[in-house]
């Protein structure tokens, strides 16, 4: 029963994100996952719940290789996000976008899992009061269409106003699209 209030309330989400946002002169829409899996180990947290925590409490950020190149993961091998509409350290994905695109959460201070230095990590308090993980000032997100770690269905969409990409461990968007 929860794996379909879950996909129910992510499909018109989408559906609804993609109609108010559209895309314009060949650029690439966010892919509609065909069928969303309930929130388990290998897939992102529900908007709203924190991902799976360190023994220290915080989220863990790791660098992992994938078909892109070495990006940036969950300390599960989940690939994360930036979102280019953000500012310095401030979050622009809420509501209908936070369900396509789940922000990396934590309830403590953030871990550097391997590859990824300490001093980079941060947080930024979202509108919802939830905590997000930051990276270089990146507020970081998954993407609700990636169902398994090493996923990166979301890189070069361009949903709810811009684009969507993973990160290389210096921070910077990795554009392959």
């Amino acid at each position: 029963m929860r794996r379909l209030a879950w996909a129910a309330a992510l499909l018109p989400a989408l559906a609804l994100g993609a109609a108010a946002c559209g895309s314009s002169g060949g650029a690439k829409s966010a892919p509609a996952p065909a069928a969303p899996s309930p929130p388990a180990t290998s897939s992102p947290a529900p908007a709203g719940q924190p991902p799976a925590q360190s023994a220290a409490g915080g989220t863990t950020v790791a660098v992992h290789d994938s078909k892109l190149g070495t990006i940036l993961t969950d300390g599960q091998g989940r690939t994360v996000y930036l979102f280019e509409k953000d500012g310095p350290s401030m979050s622009a994905c809420d509501g209908t976008c936070a369900v396509a695109w789940p922000p990396l959460t934590t309830t403590g201070t953030p871990q550097a899992g391997s590859g990824v230095s300490a001093a980079d990590l941060g947080t930024v308090t979202r509108a919802d009061h939830s905590i997000e993980v930051t990276y270089h000032g990146h507020p970081l997100y998954y993407f609700a269409g990636d169902h398994a770690p090493g996923d990166t269905n979301g890189e070069g969409s361009n949903a709810f106003g811009a684009g969507w990409y993973v990160l290389g461990p210096n921070g910077g968007k990795i554009d392959n699209s």
